[in-house]
This record gives structure tokens, C-alpha cells and sequence, in this order.
């Protein structure tokens, strides 16, 4: 277990749990974080392996969809209590996306946002109108003056810093001039992007596709973030993303992010 004083929280695009079941419970019980956000666990809600995760000392809450989508938070520091599982007046509450939780006195929200590919298009269209109702909820989260933190797969690449080649997705939904605008937005709301906030200059991924030995290459890209509230963020002590699972066999083509704070 972790110091009482000092959480570690994750987020984790796991890319199918059950076909990946493996590499999560092999990273949860190597790295222990505390409380994680699982994204796109492409299953029901009645084939969540809450089995397996409790074995190893986790309780979880989840919303799944058949084959797509999905988002869970897990906890060894006590059981989440949800609060939200979907973004207020989500245009198409059938894709389960956002899940919300408080966990030792913070407010977790862990989403997985729309990819919007192909750009230009209707996927795109709704991947704006989504990041616009999670604008407005984070407004509210923030007005609320809690310690609140949003977690997960954003699906925007925020600036060219995060991204290894900047003009090899120059036509991808995830840079899109648009989508970014999107971010800065929301951060410009007063959160703080927890491993920017920290690591200004370094080049950082917690994404790398599968093909051209992408990973070994470390052409990759930052999509997976963390962003604290004001008053969450006076308790940020590290941020960093554990590459080594993104090695391991049959892995998912995400690495896991992470953020610890002092509670």
C-alpha cells in the first residue's frame, strides 16, 4: 500500500481487458497503484473481470458496451462511490465514456474521449460536441471548489512537443486544429496538466502504434493526461508514465500515466 499520505492514480487506455486481462494484472500488481482509470475495456458489463481484480485487493466500478468504448475506476484505498457515468446531456448516452467517482476525499473523473476520425466528418462532429458538454462539466467540477482531477484517453494531441512527428498526423481528428483548440479551452478553464505542469521540456508518449516498431522507435504520442483542479494541484508531488508495460507481450498500444498527490 501506498503511504497514507500520498496517493498514486492512474489511467490506463487498456485496449480490451479481457484480451488483455494478462498485462493489467501483471502491471497492477508490479506497479500498485492506488486508484486507476481503465479506458476502452470493449466489454459488456456482465463480462468485467471484477473477479481478478479484487484478488488483487482492487474494488471497481465500470461501465461497458459490447466491443467498443468502456471505462472503469479501480481502488485499493477504499471503494469508489460514483457519483456520474455519463457527461451531462451526452448526445449518445448508448457509448459509455465517462465515469466519475470519489475516492479518499477527490473527485475522479476518468473519460475516454471520442477518437473523431475520419476529419472531416459526423465522428468529428460529435467528438467537438463531446469535448464541449465535458467543457461545460468541468466548469462546474471547478466551481465546486473540490480537489478534482480528470483523467484519461483525451484523444488530442495538445501541442507538436507531444507528438514525435508533428506533420505525420497533420490530417488526424487527434491534431486537429480544432480538437486542440478543444484543449486549450478546457485547461484554460484552470486545470492544470499535471506531467506539462511538471516536465515543461520533455518529450513525452503514452501512446505508440503497433506497426514500424513504433515503440522501439519512441515515435509516439500524447493523448492519456491528467488534469488536476487548483486545489488538487497544490498536492502534486510526481507525474510520469510507466512505459515498460507497452513492452510486454500482446500489450495494449498505450502506456499508463500517472500522477501522485499528497491526500
Amino acid at each position: 500500500m501506498a503511504k497514507t499520505n500520498e496517493l498514486k492514480i492512474a489511467s490506463y487506455n487498456i485496449n480490451g481487458i479481457n484480451s488483455r486481462l494478462h498485462v493489467l494484472t501483471r502491471w497492477l500488481a508490479e506497479f500498485q497503484p492506488d486508484v486507476v482509470g481503465l479506458q476502452e475495456l470493449k466489454c459488456t458489463d456482465e463480462a468485467f473481470p471484477a473477479q481478478a481484480i479484487e484478488a488483487l485487493g482492487y474494488s471497481a466500478i465500470w461501465h461497458g458496451q459490447r466491443s467498443w468504448n468502456g471505462v472503469a475506476i479501480l481502488s485499493r484505498v477504499g471503494e469508489p462511490v460514483e457519483t456520474r457515468r455519463a457527461l451531462p446531456n451526452d448526445p449518445k448516452l448508448e457509448q459509455s465514456r465517462y465515469i466519475e467517482a470519489a475516492v479518499r476525499g477527490l473527485l475522479i473523473g476518468n473519460l475516454y474521449a471520442p477518437n473523431g476520425n475520419p476529419w472531416p466528418g459526423p465522428k468529428f462532429d460529435y467528438k467537438l460536441e463531446w469535448m464541449d458538454r465535458l467543457c461545460e462539466h468541468a466548469r462546474n467540477l471547478l466551481d465546486s471548489g473540490l480537489p478534482a482531477m480528470l483523467i484519461g484517453d483525451f484523444n488530442v494531441i495538445p501541442t507538436d512537443q507531444d507528438v514525435y512527428k508533428p506533420e505525420r498526423w497533420a490530417k488526424d481528428a487527434l491534431f486537429s486544429p480544432d480538437a486542440r483548440e478543444k484543449f486549450r479551452d478546457l485547461v484554460g478553464q484552470g486545470w492544470i496538466d499535471a506531467l506539462r505542469s511538471l516536465h515543461p521540456d520533455a518529450r513525452i508518449y503514452t501512446f505508440w502504434h503497433y506497426w514500424r516498431n513504433s515503440f522501439q522507435r519512441d515515435a509516439g504520442i500524447r493523448i492519456d493526461h491528467a488534469l488536476l483542479s487548483p486545489a488538487l494541484a497544490k498536492a502534486l508531488r510526481a507525474a510520469g508514465v510507466d512505459r515498460e508495460p507497452r513492452s510486454w507481450e500482446k500489450t495494449s498500444d498505450h502506456a499508463p500515466m500517472w500522477v501522485k498527490v499528497r491526500v
